[in-house]
């Protein structure tokens, strides 16, 4: 079965946690030993988060006055790099030696019309308490945004419309290789007036284009990994009910509210709806029961 997975912010670090290089190696230890489990037999294809990392590398190129910060975008690459390299070192650590991995910096073709960028809404960085928030927006211009009872910084997220490096990807895979890519929903790049393809300020959600990622690999799961065990009803409620199979339609019409689980829904659905297998939405702690189908949010068509 060829298996993309994408990777929730919780699985390279918890939230509150430091963003240090132990704690988020630790973390990405734990994801590997669950992927780990299910390598044998499938191909497996990691796509990942990158928020906290990104916004961190941003918060140590303003500590250097003697440049220009770098944009977001190459910041994006680094980030895909970097965490490239520890998934693909830990999970070495558990397979066979003979196993190979290759991690692809990927660019994702965004929209220069797409409306997010006049609304920031993807959070990038640390959490800060409002004061500092509104302190550092004022002197670096950005835009902030609550989260949870503290600030973060926000920044945009636009569609992503197409995956550069889809074929080697693709031709990587076939031949066995697990792949690492996607990284923080690609970096983002659009073309300009002048038909030169250039990058953007912005951060593409990881979930929409792991999705996508995964229809033009015609895999045959889609799996959803973050830090609860499916989609729930009246969440936070004594009525919270977890979802198990769902149609794309039935899930649809809940209107449940956006939130973290906004795009991971839109995701699994546009997955779905256009290879008519199944994504699910699901804890990663539980990923040998979502691939034999007895775990998780199972979003379908029909």
């Amino acid at each position: 079965m060829r298996i993309v997975i994408a990777l929730g912010g919780n699985a390279l670090l918890q939230r509150g946690q430091p963003m240090t290089a132990e704690n988020q190696r630790a973390n990405i230890r734990l994801a590997a030993e669950r992927i780990a489990s299910i390598a044998p037999g499938n191909e497996i294809v990691v796509a990942h988060g990158n928020g906290p990392q990104v916004g961190l590398l941003a918060l140590q190129d303003l500590a250097y006055e003697a440049v220009d910060p770098y944009p977001l975008d190459v910041l994006g690459a680094e980030t895909e790099a970097m965490i490239g390299y520890v998934i693909e070192q830990e999970l070495g650590n558990l397979l066979p030696f003979e196993q190979p991995f290759a991690t692809v910096l990927t660019m994702v073709e965004v929209d220069p019309a797409d409306p997010a960028f006049a609304h920031p809404t993807k959070p990038i960085g640390p959490i800060y308490d409002k004061a500092t928030a509104e302190r550092l927006a004022a002197e670096h211009g950005w835009a902030v945004a609550p989260d949870g009872d503290n600030y973060r910084r926000v920044v945009a997220s636009p569609k992503p419309q197409r995956i550069f490096e889809i074929d080697p990807i693709r031709m990587l895979v076939e031949q066995g290789v697990i792949v690492i890519c996607a990284g923080g929903g690609g970096i983002p790049t659009m073309y300009g007036e002048d038909g030169k393809l250039r990058g953007v300020e912005a951060v593409i959600d990881k979930d929409l284009a792991a999705s996508l990622l995964a229809q033009e690999l015609d895999a045959d799961l889609l799996v959803i990994a973050t830090d609860v065990d499916g989609v729930y009803t009246g969440w936070g409620t004594p009525e919270q009910t977890k979802l198990g199979s769902v149609t794309v339609d039935e899930i649809v019409e809940m209107n449940l509210p956006a939130g973290s689980m906004g795009p991971k829904v839109a995701a699994a659905c546009g997955f779905a709806t256009a290879t008519k297998n199944e994504a699910v939405i699901g804890s990663l702690a539980d990923i040998d029961s979502i691939v034999t189908g007895a775990a998780g949010t199972r979003v379908r068509v029909g």
